[in-house]
């Protein structure tokens, strides 16, 4: 359920409501009592970035990132010196289907 965020024209009181979609929007203010309860327009509380997905990235066929499993590669920052490290980083050693004998 969405979360809706009122404020009272007359006396400035302010609340946000958990409400159904369907429910009717409420018109009279908790601490006033008067019918100058109004819903406002809000921001998303959540953004949503990269590439995404679409329906299309699950099924077999494509070879893409989301269908194969491989991960894209780490962005490097110029601002950002890498990390010291004591010890040598393993070699990454790619894996390779086996192929079965029928």
């Amino acid at each position: 359920m969405p979360i809706y965020a009122y404020r009272c024209d007359e006396c400035g009181f302010a609340k946000d409501v958990l409400q159904k979609i369907s429910d009717e929007p409420l018109t009279e203010c908790p601490s006033c009592g008067k019918s100058s309860f109004k819903k406002q327009v809000t921001a998303a509380g959540f953004q949503l970035k990269g590439s995404g997905w679409y329906v299309t990235d699950f099924r077999g066929g494509t070879g893409t990132a989301a269908t194969t499993g491989t991960a894209a590669p780490p962005v490097a920052s110029a601002d950002v010196a890498p990390a010291a490290s004591s010890t040598p980083a393993a070699p990454v050693v790619p894996s390779t289907p086996t192929a079965s004998a029928d």
